[in-house]
C-alpha cells in the first residue's frame, strides 16, 4: 500500500466458524456505511470480505481480519487485512486467476476481489500461513 497512509481507527475479528463470516460482512458493511460508502461501494467491499474471510476459514484454517479506517491526503478508505497461518499458497499467480479452486469452489476468490477493491496486495508462505491486504476507497 502506500506511504503517508494514517490508520483513523482499526478493529479486529477473529475467523475461525462460518458464524464469523457473517459477523465480518456486518461489521464490514458498517464501516462502509459510516464512511459514506456508495450503495455499489458497500457492496463490492462486503462481497470481497466475505471471498476473503471465506478463505481464511476454509484454506487458511482460521485466522483474523483487522478492519482500518484509514485516510490519505483528502481521502479516506476502508483497509481490510486477512491473516491465517495455515498451508499457504504455493503458486500465488496461479492462485488469482479465474476458475482456479484448490477445492470445489467456483475459483472466484481472490481474483474476484481483486477486481472489487482498489488495493489488492497479498503475501504467502508455503507452511505458514497467508496475509491479503484490500483497500477500498470512498
Amino acid at each position: 500500500m502506500r506511504n503517508g497512509t494514517r490508520v483513523v481507527h482499526s478493529e479486529c475479528l477473529k475467523l475461525q466458524e462460518s458464524e464469523d463470516i457473517t459477523r465480518a460482512r456486518q461489521v464490514v458493511r458498517s464501516w462502509a456505511v459510516d464512511l459514506n460508502f456508495s450503495l455499489a461501494d458497500q457492496t463490492k467491499i462486503v462481497t470481497a470480505a466475505s471471498e476473503l474471510a471465506r478463505n481464511t476459514i476454509d484454506h487458511g484454517c482460521g485466522g483474523k481480519v483487522r478492519l482500518e479506517r484509514v485516510s490519505e491526503g483528502d481521502r479516506e478508505g476502508l483497509k481490510l487485512i486477512f491473516e491465517d497461518r495455515g498451508p499457504g499458497i504455493a503458486d500465488l499467480d496461479l492462485a488469482q486467476q479465474d476458475g482456479y479452486s484448490s477445492s470445489s469452489g467456483l475459483g472466484l476468490g481472490l481474483g474476484g476481489s481483486k477486481r472489487l477493491v482498489d488495493q489488492f496486495a497479498i503475501t504467502s508462505k508455503p507452511g505458514e500461513g497467508t496475509c491479503v491486504t484490500v483497500v477500498k476507497w470512498v
